[in-house]
Parts: structure tokens; sequence; C-alpha cells
């Protein structure tokens, strides 16, 4: 599994670096354009989920562990976790955004039925896994309800809302639109507010935060080391941003508003990076100096880390269901609702019971990234390289889009 995922991050590297060459300078416009604003919202709280809440506080102090893990040497705990989550990998979204707003549509690779199949298989296990995450981290977020390390009854129930709620939202693209907005701002609340608690009683709050920020400098000075895996859990990780990684550049690739394709790749690497690290900055203070997080931050990280669940969670069940032509329009609300809500809450209890791993999910869309390269060269390299610029029909009048000049 190791040479499969190092050989996949090699290909995926490889392919960004030919995009910007060839591709570097057209402008991207999806299906349905939006505003940059819009669309960063959507690419944030679609292409994370409750791990970016609730994984950092239990995280540090295993980082910090050298005996147990000494190949975390090189760096320390912030810029490690932030580059598990931060800059780099996004490269992975870039690479499928771009190739779902520009080339698909010219190559068609996804629409064979085989793949079609795979690809929706692919995003409905991502689903229950990101709905599995939220079960098994309430126990250390919510110690009141039962003993603080056992899923309990509450623990499912609570889940189960989450994905009722999702599938509602699925319903309409407005409702994913007004949540990822909502939930950005929700998200910048809580940074804020932790930010206070833990800098405005020191004396220099800038100063006692510039000093944690700093820290994430090791990161960008080690960034080379982050690209294979580091060890198993490294390898964890990236196999769940490849799990991730066809889905969301399917997603987020419609609503592109006509940013060229360098500004694509910064947008996509810089953007969600600052608030990541803004984040992990704060949490790591708190962890530094033995800081409280229980009753109120405990409660509002749970309820942020929900709303991310459910804005990523309505991104992918309306993705995998426009994919296999299961709409509300076709099935009725009532069979739609009921359709997903017995799919998704089956293959979450799989992953709680560990039938299924997100490593095998990962496994499988880097097949799918090498089976699209293999189609490609043998059947459509001729239509690709004609590509000069996004399908004429999702041309724009891009001059009314806030990002331009």
């Amino acid at each position: 599994m190791t040479a499969l995922l190092s050989t996949g991050i090699l290909l995926t590297f490889a392919a960004i670096a030919l995009i910007l060459y060839k591709w570097g300078n057209i402008r991207c416009i999806g299906v349905t354009p939006v505003r940059t604003f819009t669309f960063i919202a959507i690419l944030f709280t679609s292409g994370l989920d409750v791990g970016l809440i609730m994984f950092p506080l239990t995280e540090f102090a295993g980082y910090a562990d050298l005996a147990s893990s000494p190949e975390y040497g090189f760096s320390n705990p912030l810029a490690i976790e932030f580059g598990f989550w931060g800059f780099l990998i996004w490269g992975f979204y870039f690479l499928t955004c771009f190739y779902f707003c520009v080339i698909e549509p010219r190559v068609g690779f996804f629409e064979l039925p085989l793949v079609k199949l795979i690809n929706n298989m692919v995003i409905i296990g991502t689903c229950a896994f990101t709905a599995f995450l939220l079960l098994s981290n309430l126990p250390w977020y919510m110690p009141g309800i039962g003993d603080g390390e056992t899923v309990v009854g509450s623990f499912y129930l609570i889940v189960l809302l989450v994905i009722a709620a999702s599938i509602y939202s699925s319903t309409s693209l407005r409702y994913v639109k007004i949540l990822s907005l909502g939930t950005s701002w929700l998200f910048i609340g809580l940074i804020a507010a932790m930010w206070g608690s833990a800098f405005l009683g020191t004396g220099d709050a800038l100063g006692e935060f510039a000093g944690t920020f700093a820290l994430l400098g090791d990161y960008f000075g080690n960034i080379h080391r982050f690209v294979l895996p580091i060890n198993d859990y490294h390898e964890f990780y990236l196999f769940w941003w490849f799990s991730w990684s066809i889905m969301i550049g399917q997603f987020t690739a419609r609503f592109v508003g006509g940013l060229r394709t360098w500004q694509l790749l910064a947008a996509m690497l810089v953007f969600p990076s600052f608030a990541i690290a803004i984040w992990f900055s704060v949490l790591y203070y708190f962890h530094l100096n033995e800081l409280s997080t229980a009753g109120f931050f405990n409660w509002a990280m749970v309820i942020v880390g929900i709303t991310m669940v459910i804005n990523s969670l309505d991104s992918l069940v309306r993705l995998y269901t426009d994919n296999l032509n299961l709409s509300v329009s076709r099935l009725g609300k009532t069979r739609y609702f009921a359709g997903n809500l017995v799919a998704l809450s089956g293959l979450t209890l799989l992953f709680q019971l560990d039938f299924l791993e997100i490593q095998w999910v990962g496994a499988l869309v880097i097949g799918l990234f090498f089976a699209c390269v293999g189609y490609i060269l043998l059947y459509k390299r001729a239509d690709v390289l004609s590509i000069e610029g996004s399908p004429k029909a999702n041309r724009v009048d891009y001059s009314k889009l806030e990002w331009a000049s």
C-alpha cells in the first residue's frame, strides 16, 4: 500500500506541474460560477470535515513524544499537525478541480459506466467515514455524556440526526451555498473566541500569538518531508486526502468563477491553509499552556464540527445522487431521504465495526488516477492537447466577478 500511495503522490504533483506549464494562464469557469469568496467558502467547508476541529488537541502530545515516534524529531508538533492538513496537500484538490472544470468535459472518463460506479462507491464510502469520525470523537469532546471514552447511544442519535440534516440540505443547492457561508463564519467566530480567551490575558497578546504562529515556519523549511509518508499515521492521512480528492474536485469545479489556473492553485493552497494555520496555532497554545477547553469551548467545537460534517455530507450526497440519477425530482423527497439515510447510516456502522477502512477508499482513488491517465494517453491525447480554455458552454462575463481587476 505504501508503494501505491507514493507513486500516486508523485503522479499528482507531476500532473500539477504539467497543468501549470501548459494551461497556467487560461481562465477556469465552471457550470455554475460564483464569486471568489463564495467559492473559497464552498471549497473550505466542503473540503474539510470534523477532523479539523476535533483531531489537533488529541494529536499534539503524540507528535511531541519522540521516544515513541522519533520520526517526528525534525520539527515541532504544530508544524507536523499543519503538514498533515495544510498547504501542499490542497494541491490534490486543485488537480481534480481543474480536471473536472477543464479536461473531463472533453474526455468523459468519469462517464464510463464502471468508472462512474467506482467513483460513486468512493463518494458514499467517504461520506460514511466522515460521519464515523464524528461518532468516534464525540466521547472526548462531550465527556459529560457517558464515561468520556465509550460511544454511547446518545452519540449514535446525534450522528443519525447529522446525517438526516445533511441529506435534507442536499435537496437544494441553495441550502449548500448558504450553509457553506454560514459554517465559514461560525468557524471564524470560534477562532476569534478561543484566540481572545488564550491571548488577551497574557499582557502581550499579539507577541504571544506571533511566537506560536512562527513555529509553523518549520513546516515550510521541511516541506519536502511531507511529500511522501513519514510513517503509518501520515500514510493514513494521505490516503484520507486521496479519498476526498476526486469528489471535492468534481463538486467544486462547477463553482469556479473565472480564476486563471495559477490563481486557482494559489487560492486553493493559500486561503484554506491560512485559516488552518491560525486555528492550529490557537489550539497549540491551549495545549502548551494546559488551558482547559471544558465547557463552553468544547460545546462550541462540537457545534462547529457538526456544521462542518453537515456541510461536507450535503455536498457529497448531492454529488453522488446527481451522478447516479437518484435526484429528488426522480425519486420524490421521501424516498430520496429514506434511501440515503439507510445507506449512510449502515456504512457508518461498518466503519465503526472495523469492516471498512479509509485506506481502501484512498487506494481506489489512486487506481482511478492511473486509469484516467492511461485512458487519456490511449484514446483522448489529441483532445486534451488541443484544449485552450474552459468549455465554451461555461463562458461568462467574468468582468463582473469580484476577483477581476
